[in-house]
């Protein structure tokens, strides 16, 4: 067995890109290679049906992984979208040409094995709205899944197909078991406030693979925006961490790039990934100039605490 020297020596450095919601531009792609990234995770929401957003993702020259959200399939899963749709769906299908621009980058009930990292990216629900509800069921008949216990059956056979032990969960909307709160990175923040809005089938699939004896270093994931509708006195807790170690990311920072009087920002989620074990995630903002304007430490685990940088 060839082993990745440049694996054991260094952490393997993951930018995960929150929701784009049509922000995406040249200067992304250019701002993740200044930054250094290893591999790139995209938690989907790249616009309503973007088919432009989706060729621009798939056309960028880095190691990636993908999974569409609500918003992808915007005009085609919902009465209320289709009677919104600016092509003639008996003609143009929007969603199958997303899903044919990312190929195998797309993990949405698949995985994508990167074995000179050493860990494998598992997909869960693509293009899920969120909520204890089991939603759009003609829409979920293309995947050939009638309800959450079969959609928990997908994710994991998934996860046990991957080459590698140490997986990494990329969603859109999160599991449930992360708190009921509406602050909480699941929680439902619009009337009636409360409740946990994740996905059963993705915590039932999480459960069952770390079962199998596999390492889920990293769940992360979207949907649920940074800023919450019911106050402005605080943002989303975006970070989780179960008692197995497992440590949860929502990377909804939305917007995702913003224009000051002189400068043009753009965020991304920065992962260090140590021998399978998340050891920081950094919130970090990148000038058009690709030097880093600010960058917040929204996790570091305590075996990384007070070391010298």
């Amino acid at each position: 067995m060839v082993i990745n020297q440049n694996h054991q020596d260094k952490p393997i450095k993951i930018a995960v890109v929150g929701d784009i919601h049509d922000q995406w531009e040249e200067a992304d792609g250019l701002a993740l290679k200044h930054l250094g990234v290893d591999l790139v995770l995209f938690v989907g929401d790249f616009g309503n049906e973007s088919v432009p957003v989706v060729r621009e993702i798939a056309s960028l020259d880095l190691p990636k992984a993908a999974i569409m959200g609500n918003h992808d399939a915007w005009y085609t899963a919902t009465d209320w979208g289709r009677s919104k749709c600016p092509y003639n769906r008996q003609e143009e299908d929007w969603v199958q040409q997303q899903l044919d621009l990312l190929g195998e980058t797309h993990v949405g009930y698949s995985k994508l094995d990167f074995p000179n990292l050493d860990l494998t990216v598992v997909g869960s629900r693509p293009f899920s709205w969120g909520g204890p509800q089991w939603k759009y069921s003609d829409f979920y008949r293309r995947f050939d899944v009638a309800g959450f216990e079969a959609s928990t059956n997908r994710i994991v056979a998934a996860a046990k197909s991957s080459a590698c032990e140490t997986v990494i969960f990329l969603g859109h909307n999160g599991p449930t078991g992360l708190g009921d709160l509406p602050e909480d990175p699941c929680g439902k923040d619009w009337n009636p406030i409360g409740g946990d809005f994740g996905d059963p089938d993705f915590e039932a699939a999480i459960a069952q693979t770390q079962a199998l004896g596999k390492q889920v270093a990293l769940v992360t994931f979207g949907h649920m925006h940074h800023t919450l509708r019911h106050t402005k006195q605080r943002l989303r807790r975006g970070v989780h961490v179960s008692s197995e170690g497992t440590v949860y990311l929502n990377a909804a920072s939305v917007p995702r790039i913003v224009q000051t009087e002189n400068d043009r920002r753009r965020n991304f989620s920065i992962v260090s990934l140590s021998n399978g074990v998340v050891s920081e995630i950094t919130l970090v903002w990148v000038s058009q100039d690709f030097s880093i304007a600010s960058e917040q430490v929204l996790f570091q685990s305590s075996s990384t605490v007070g070391m010298p940088a």
